[in-house]
């Protein structure tokens, strides 16, 4: 396998639309053409994880709500006989997968149910550590938010710490439009007078970028900053055919064709130029997506462009209120 691409080992891998059949990612059920048996789940991933590597990508992210994520990422480091310290591999707890495998629940039944409990952390720790073992560097609080509580919950973070004594690093994702509150309030947390997270993945993407500020203040305090949701689940690619959002994708459109570029490609370069952004995560649940998401590496960057893209960013209540409609599919 190549050796890392010093620009396109920025890019990570995230695995949420490869594990499980529904996803809300625009068109996600044609990524995976439709076929949802286990085998062809695990082929597909196998697939894109292989495209990944060859890419340059060593960072990969999972999380036990992934549906089979874990275990397809686990059987292909298996496969490939990848060492721990080749790679980077992140999980996150909090969330439990609950759709059955089924693109479409019925009867008002969720896909995943968020609970961030000491009861939680402790059932689905060891699940991540069975599936990834030794190659697990990096173990999130899947979502955190205020309401949860979970940042203020002793129990908790005690446990948080003992296992980021094990040598496993302690993160967050955050999500919503109070995720600088979030992240703010993350920094705060120290044990024996050192921070307990060590890493916040969260939305920001030209359209939402509410979240900057409390970035750039997690980066310069020595926290990795992983950037999830670059392409806005696919709002962000041509396949949004919103009305509302014709004008902006035409400009959109119009300045990745001036650049010799695409639209996912120019929206994920836009990510990468961030100085505080450690890592941009692709969630493409196909190989010709990642491979276009890559080129974003080979964008043209320049100050006039980033002025360009700021005039489509959304206020954050009305991004998030947007996500919240998607479809799973």
């Amino acid at each position: 396998m190549d050796a890392m691409n010093s620009a396109q080992s920025r890019f990570g891998l995230g695995l949420a639309a490869l594990g499980r059949p529904g996803y809300i990612n625009l068109g996600h059920a044609q990524d995976l053409r439709s076929n949802y048996a286990i085998g062809a789940m695990r082929k597909n991933a196998h697939a894109v994880l292989d495209a990944a590597w060859e890419g340059g990508i060593r960072y990969f992210d999972t999380a036990r709500s992934y549906g089979r994520a874990e275990e397809f990422l686990a059987s292909w480091i298996r496969d490939r006989g990848i060492k721990p310290n080749e790679i980077k591999v992140g999980s996150k707890w909090g969330y439990t997968y609950t759709a059955a495998w089924r693109v479409q629940t019925s009867n008002g039944i969720p896909h995943e149910i968020k609970r961030h409990t000491l009861e939680v952390l402790q059932a689905q720790f060891p699940q991540s550590m069975k599936n990834l073992a030794t190659h697990l560097d990096l173990y999130q609080i899947h979502s955190a938010a205020l309401e949860s509580g979970v940042l203020e919950n002793q129990e908790v973070l005690n446990c948080l710490h003992e296992i980021s004594r094990s040598g496993i690093r302690i993160g967050l994702t955050v999500t919503g439009p109070n995720q600088a509150a979030v992240i703010e309030k993350a920094l705060q947390i120290r044990f024996d007078n050192e921070l307990l997270f060590k890493s916040v993945q969260a939305t920001w993407n030209i359209l939402e970028t509410s979240a900057t500020e409390a970035l750039q203040k997690a980066h310069d305090s020595g926290v990795q900053v992983i950037v999830k949701e670059g392409l806005a689940n696919g709002r962000l690619t041509s396949r949004n055919q919103q009305p509302e959002f014709a004008g902006k994708l035409a400009k959109l459109e119009g300045l990745a064709l001036e650049l010799g570029s695409t639209l996912d490609a120019l929206a994920l370069s836009a990510a990468i130029h961030q100085s505080w952004a450690s890592i941009v995560l692709s969630g493409a649940a196909c190989v010709t997506h990642l491979e276009s998401n890559l080129k974003a590496t080979e964008t043209p960057w320049s100050d006039d462009l980033e002025t360009a893209l700021k005039s489509v960013c959304q206020a954050p209540e009305e991004y998030w209120s947007e996500r919240a409609k998607l479809v799973w599919n």
